[in-house]
C-alpha cells in the first residue's frame, strides 16, 4: 500500500542522511464548547486582568488530547517517530477544533514497538538539530490565556491620559509571555531533556480573550552541563541557524523577551493628531516608539545578563497599536554563550537542508475573516477608553466651574 506522507522530496532527501524514511501522515484531534458556566466564569476572571486559568487549562487539555490522539494513530504505523508536528485551533460554527498533525517515520531496517520520538521540526529541521548533536525527545509546549481586564483596562485608561510607559499593561503582557516560556520548559524537564529547541511563538484570540502558545522540541544534548536539566535551553532560532552557531562553537542559552507598553498621552494624542494634517515628522510618535523599543530591549539585556550570556542573536521586534494612542512593543531574541567543545557532526550544511519547498496551492477566494487581536473592540478595552474621555470631561467641567467662581 503507498505510504502518504506530508514529508516534501527535500525533507525526505535529508531524513535519508540520518537514516530515516518517509512514513504515513497522522492526525489527532478533538472538538469541544466552552459552554455557558466556562463562559460566565471566565468572564467575571477578566476583571482583574493576567491570565484566565480555566481558559488556560481548556485550551491545553484539548491541545494535549489532540496530541495524544496523534502519538496513538502513528504507533499503529509502527512509526519510530514524528516529524512536523503541528498543533493548531481551527473554529466550527461557535465550536472548537484542536487538530494536531504529523508525519511518520521509520528507521532503515529497525523494528519499533514505541515511538522514540516527536517534533515540532519538519524533516530539514530535524536533520540539523541532529546534525548539530541533539536527540530530539518530545513535541512540547506551553500556553497562557489571558485578558488585560476590565479593572487593569481602566486604570492603564486613566494612566494612559499621561504620556509614558503604562505599567498595568506592561506588567499583564510580561507575565503572561513569561508564563508561556516557563510551562514549556516543564514539560521539556517532564521528559528529562536539557532544551527546548525551534520555539515557535503565536497569539490568537480565543473567546474574546487572547492565547499565547509555545511550541518546540525537547531535546537532549550530551555535551551540556547537567544544570541545564533543570534549566533547559530555549531557542527560537530556526534549527538551521543553530547549526550554524553550534558549527561555530556557540550554543543557544536561552530564549529572551522584552515587552513595554506605552502611551502617548491625551495631550501627545491631541497635538499629534493635528500634525498629522500636516506634512513632515511627527516627533511625539516618532519618540514615543523609540522610547518604547528602548525600555524592551533593555529586558532582554537584562535577561541575557541573569543567564551569562556572550551575545544575543536573532531579535525580532513587533510592534502593535492597542488603541487611543497606546502601543505595545515586543522584542525577542535568543542569548548565545561560547561552547568550543561542541561541534556539528558535518562540516558543511546540506544544500537541501536550506532550499525552501514553494507553495504550489494558493487560495485568494477564502472568505474568512479573523478579527485583529489588538483591535479595540472588547469590553475592557472599551470600557477604559470610555474612562478615559470621562475623567478628562469632567477635569474641564471643573476648571469651568473653578473660572466661573472666581470671576
Amino acid at each position: 500500500m503507498a505510504i502518504i506522507t506530508g514529508l516534501s522530496g527535500n525533507e525526505i532527501f535529508c531524513l535519508r542522511q540520518k537514516n530515516l524514511t518517509p512514513g504515513d501522515l497522522v492526525i489527532g484531534n478533538s472538538v469541544i464548547s466552552l459552554g455557558v458556566i466556562g463562559s460566565i466564569a471566565s468572564g467575571l476572571k477578566t476583571l482583574f486582568g493576567g491570565e484566565v486559568s480555566q481558559i488556560t487549562r481548556i485550551i491545553h487539555e484539548g491541545r494535549q488530547r489532540a496530541y495524544t490522539r496523534l502519538l496513538a494513530e502513528a504507533k499503529r504505523h509502527g512509526g519510530i517517530g514524528i516529524t512536523g508536528v503541528s498543533n493548531e485551533l481551527v473554529l466550527h460554527s461557535g465550536n472548537v477544533e484542536f487538530l494536531a498533525i504529523g508525519s511518520c517515520v521509520h528507521q532503515e531496517g529497525a523494528k519499533t514497538e514505541h515511538l522514540e520520538f516527536s517534533t515540532s521540526s519538519d524533516g530539514q529541521a530535524l536533520y540539523c538539530q541532529m546534525d548539530a548533536g541533539f536527540t530530539p525527545k518530545q513535541f512540547v509546549f506551553g500556553n497562557v490565556a489571558y485578558s488585560i481586564g476590565v479593572g487593569g483596562g481602566l486604570l492603564g485608561g486613566l494612566r494612559s491620559l499621561k504620556r509614558g510607559e503604562v505599567k498595568e499593561y506592561s506588567r499583564v503582557f510580561n507575565e503572561t509571555r513569561h508564563l508561556a516560556l516557563q510551562r514549556i520548559k516543564t514539560e521539556a524537564r517532564q521528559v528529562e531533556a536539557n532544551a527546548v529547541l525551534g520555539i515557535n511563538t503565536s497569539i490568537l484570540p480565543f473567546a474574546g480573550l487572547q492565547e499565547m502558545v509555545m511550541i518546540g522540541t525537547a531535546s537532549e544534548h550530551p555535551a551540556l552541563p547537567k544544570s541545564f536539566y533543570q534549566n533547559p535551553i530555549t531557542s527560537d532560532l530556526t534549527n538551521e541557524e543553530m547549526w550554524n552557531l553550534v558549527n561555530q562553537g556557540y550554543m543557544p542559552v536561552q530564549l529572551v523577551l522584552g515587552v513595554s507598553v506605552y502611551s502617548l498621552g491625551f495631550v501627545g494624542g491631541v497635538t499629534s493628531f493635528f500634525k498629522s494634517f500636516v506634512r513632515g515628522e511627527i516627533r511625539e510618535l516618532t519618540t514615543l516608539i523609540y522610547e518604547a523599543r528602548e525600555e524592551a530591549l533593555k529586558y532582554i539585556a537584562e535577561d541575557a545578563r541573569r543567564c551569562h550570556a556572550d551575545e544575543v542573536v536573532g531579535i525580532k521586534t513587533y510592534v502593535y497599536n492597542l488603541g487611543g494612542g497606546t502601543i505595545e512593543f515586543l522584542a525577542i531574541g535568543t542569548a548565545v554563550k561560547k561552547m568550543p567543545e561542541v561541534k556539528t557532526q558535518s562540516e558543511t550544511l546540506l544544500p537541501q537542508a536550506i532550499i525552501r519547498d514553494r507553495d504550489t496551492f494558493i487560495n485568494t477566494a477564502d472568505g474568512s475573516t479573523v478579527a485583529a487581536l489588538n483591535q479595540a473592540n472588547n469590553l475592557s478595552g472599551s470600557i477604559a477608553l470610555f474612562a478615559s474621555f470621562a475623567f478628562f470631561a469632567i477635569y474641564l467641567i471643573f476648571l469651568f466651574f473653578r473660572f466661573i467662581l472666581h470671576r
